[in-house]
Parts: C-alpha cells; structure tokens; sequence
C-alpha cells in the first residue's frame, strides 16, 4: 500500500517531480506543499530508502494506469472445445458446427472435433473421415490441424488450433 499526502509521516524525503527531474532531500511538509501548489499528490513510491523517495504526481491517473496495465497483461487462458459429431449428420447440422467452431478459434480456443460411432456405423468409418476431411477444408483459412484425424476408440478425433 502506497501513502499519499498527510499518509506520509517521515521526514526528510527524497522528492522527485512531476517530470522525474530530482528535487533533492526536502522537509515532508515543503514537499506536500510543492505538491499542493502544482495540484497534485505526493506518492511514496520507495518508503524502504533511506530517506524514503516520494513523488510528485496525479495519483488517481497513476492508479488508473496501474490497473489498465495490469488488465491489459492478463492473458487470455486457451481452452480445449470439443465439438461431437456422428458420420451421418446433416449438411445444415455440419454448417452450424463449423460456424461455432469459427467462433472459438476466433476466441483463440483450440476445437476438438470428435466424429462418434455407434452400432452398425462403425463398418462405415470411411463416412466419418469424409466429414472431417470436409471440416479441415472448411476450416483451412482460420485453424491448422494440430493433430490430424485418428481412430481412437469408436471416434475419429482431430484437432484444430487458431492459426
């Protein structure tokens, strides 16, 4: 926590000004009243100095731009969507998927698409590999395949990561 003002009991300071230029070791209270007239704050910014350094400055625009910064660094966290189809899904169906995968990809998620077979389907797995080979078309100009399409079980599985 930094003390601003009337905060600051210490006394001599070490005083920086608004433009960073040093304006040597000051008296708390000439230093708060170089803040006063300039209408600013007097922030400790190194209170573990010997004497401690306090500068003269806007704090709420500084707090401001503290809290910008540190938003502004926050990463975005990539998630693992996965997106299940069956080998025999519509041509509207299929499009919708496609569609909401854009839309993760767009949010930098990485798609996991899951073609799942059931019963009978699985004489057919060539089926479900022309739907995910169609889904790599489709998805050619936004993704690239991170890990192509592969039996596991009784699912083919790729996955697709934003370019």
């Amino acid at each position: 926590m930094q003390r601003i003002n009337e905060q600051i009991r210490i006394t001599p300071i070490r005083v920086v000004g608004q433009d960073g230029s040093q304006l040597g070791v000051i008296e708390t209270a000439g230093a708060l009243q170089q803040a006063r007239e300039a209408g600013l704050d007097l922030v400790e910014v190194a209170p573990q100095e010997k004497p401690p350094v306090c500068r003269i400055m806007d704090y709420g625009k500084f707090k401001y731009q503290q809290k910008k910064r540190q938003h502004k660094s926050h990463a975005h966290q990539s998630k693992n969507k996965e997106i299940r189809l069956r080998p025999k899904i519509g041509e509207h169906d299929l499009v919708t998927k496609i569609n909401r995968a854009r839309e993760f990809l767009g949010q930098k998620d990485k798609v996991v698409f899951s073609v799942v077979f059931r019963g009978r389907e699985n004489a057919h797995v060539d089926e479900g590999y022309k739907v995910v080979g169609r889904i790599v078309q489709e998805l050619s100009d936004l993704a690239k395949v991170e890990h192509p399409p592969s039996m596991q079980g009784r699912r083919i599985v790729a996955i697709f990561a934003p370019k």
